[in-house]
Order: C-alpha cells, then structure tokens, then sequence
C-alpha cells in the first residue's frame, strides 16, 4: 500500500455513475451523505453493494464514501460495486485482483437501452399490422 489518504474507483452501471473512494478504517457506508442503510433499504441491493468487499474479507478494514448520481437505485447498487471493486484494486492489487476478477466485479457491464429506430414506436416495438 502507498502512503495515501484513500483509494479512488469509478463504477458505472446502466446511466448510474459512482465515484468512490475508500480510507482506511472500521467498516463505515456512506452514500450521497446518508447511511448505507438509509440509502439502499432493500437487502437484495444491500448484498449487492457488499459482495466485493465480503469476497475479499474487507468489509471492516475501509470506510467508503460514495457520491452516484443517474439511473435508477438498481443501477447505482451495480455502480456502487463496481467502484468498490476497482477501488479496492487500487488499494491493494496483489491481493485482491484475482478475487474480484474470478467474481467478475471488475467487468463493466455494457448492456444499455437500445436506441429508438425511425418508423417504430419504440426501439423495436412497430405498429400493428393489417392486412386490409
């Protein structure tokens, strides 16, 4: 590790945005200035957000601080992940690299919306057809 106050990562997921950075600490959440908990009530995004840090045994050695603007909260709990994980390759990369690269958060997942074609109502929803 190099002597730094935190550890920077950038995770996207759909239109979500996540700038993350992480210090050394005891395990404290905070997104867009609330509580972990506060942010993300459902427990499905919760586990999201931790599976990083619970694959790599760290949830108690950093605090993380969190700003995501954009998508819906589905998509910032992938972001958030996503920030996490590159954030925590920056801290310590002999370490934790293969673990969160075996798991696949390291990977940005591209899938966005399909863009609307000219003729169609939606990307490729088009008008009823009639014969007559």
């Amino acid at each position: 590790m190099a002597n730094q106050d935190f550890y920077y990562g950038t995770g996207r997921r759909k239109r979500a945005i996540a700038r993350v950075r992480i210090y050394p600490g005891t395990g404290n959440i905070e997104i867009n200035g609330k509580e972990f908990e506060d942010y993300f009530d459902i427990a499905t995004l919760r586990y999201i957000v931790m599976q990083p840090l619970n694959a790599t045994g760290s949830s108690d050695k950093f605090d993380i601080k969190v700003n995501v603007h954009g998508g819906g909260i589905s998509g910032q709990a992938g972001a958030v992940r996503h920030g996490i994980s590159r954030a925590l390759v920056e801290a310590n990369a002999d370490e934790y690299k293969a673990t969160l690269k075996k798991n696949g958060f390291l990977t940005r997942d591209s899938r966005i919306k399909e863009r609307k074609k000219y003729g169609l109502k939606k990307a490729r929803k088009a008008s009823q057809f009639s014969k007559r």
